[in-house]
């Protein structure tokens, strides 16, 4: 198996069907997820919403490099989202969370050995490498923060 498939895997392991490493991923910990839950604030942490929002900000913007498109994403603005106000608009942005992760796995995996060599954008953000490995480091960051907070939601 080439190295872009062996990443496009361990992308989705973290975002929509893994358990190898932290024995749940997003999917499996949004899915079902009542969206009073999801936005519910616990002292000055993130709610689960706006942590789900931050990743798929930061796969959106990279997805958007891969399609040949500029960087357009700023770490200032990362946590910067609109209100989720129902469950619908928590299971709308589900979807497009789902399908722009896949979207982004799908690219990952046509990627040419070279181009995992190449500078990502500006040679100050290393390597495609380094910025698919750090998209896969970054979920897992966050997605154990969903994890404990919904622990504690839900005591």
């Amino acid at each position: 198996m080439n190295h872009s498939i062996c990443l496009a895997n361990r992308f989705r392991e973290v975002i929509l069907n893994g358990t190898w490493i932290a024995n749940t991923n997003f999917k499996k910990e949004l899915e079902n997820l009542d969206w009073k839950i999801a936005t519910t604030q616990f002292q000055n942490l993130n709610t689960i919403s706006v942590l789900a929002q931050h990743i798929h900000y930061y796969i959106n913007g990279v997805k958007n490099v891969f399609l040949g498109g500029n960087l357009e994403i700023s770490d200032q603005y990362s946590f910067d989202f609109p209100e989720i106000n129902s469950q619908e608009e928590w299971q709308n942005f589900l979807i497009k969370f789902w399908t722009d992760s896949e979207e982004f796995a799908n690219l990952v995996e046509k990627l040419l050995e070279e181009k995992l060599a190449e500078a990502f954008v500006n040679e100050k953000y290393g390597s495609y490498q380094r910025n698919i490995d750090g998209m896969i480091e970054h979920c897992y960051y966050h997605l154990a923060q969903i994890v404990l907070i919904k622990k504690i939601l839900n005591k």
